[in-house]
């Protein structure tokens, strides 16, 4: 069994991207709005399910298609990954499921760099949504990591 981070959003249900993508940019109090979202699409074979491990400690996540077994890094995520460590932790939905579809959501500052990565998902067995991982990007140019959700 996998060590699972629990997903704030519980009891926000959705059945597609649009969902998702409405999810990410709801307003936080107090937090950064998310001014774009780009949906997680396997570059391999156009997949858009997966299986999703953060590192917590470390502020990063990969995606693995469900498809093709293809891994990708969210963002800067590749930088700060360690194979060698065991603080991987795979997503799963408070039902059980850990098949999800992905989104990531950005908040972008004036200059349009990057400010903070949040990753969303959204159950593909019962639809729930949750943020299941942010982190805050202190350096630019970082508008690049628009490109990898």
């Amino acid at each position: 069994m996998h060590d699972e981070p629990t997903p704030p959003g519980l009891g926000k249900r959705g059945s597609t991207f649009d969902d998702l993508a409405a999810f990410l940019q709801q307003p936080d109090p107090g937090g950064y709005p998310v001014q774009a979202v780009r949906e997680c699409v396997c570059r391999s074979c156009g997949g858009r399910s997966f299986e999703v491990a953060v590192m917590e400690e470390e502020n990063a996540a990969r995606r693995t298609c469900l498809t093709c077994g293809q891994h990708e890094f969210i963002a800067d995520s590749e930088e700060y990954w360690d194979d060698d460590t065991e603080l991987e932790c795979y997503c799963a939905c408070p039902c059980g499921s850990e098949e999800f579809a992905a989104a990531v959501g950005y908040s972008l500052r004036e200059d349009g760099d990057v400010r903070w990565v949040f990753v969303g998902l959204r159950c593909l067995t019962c639809g729930g949504l949750g943020i299941y991982e942010d982190w805050k990007i202190s350096y630019g140019p970082s508008a690049f990591l628009l490109d990898r959700a």
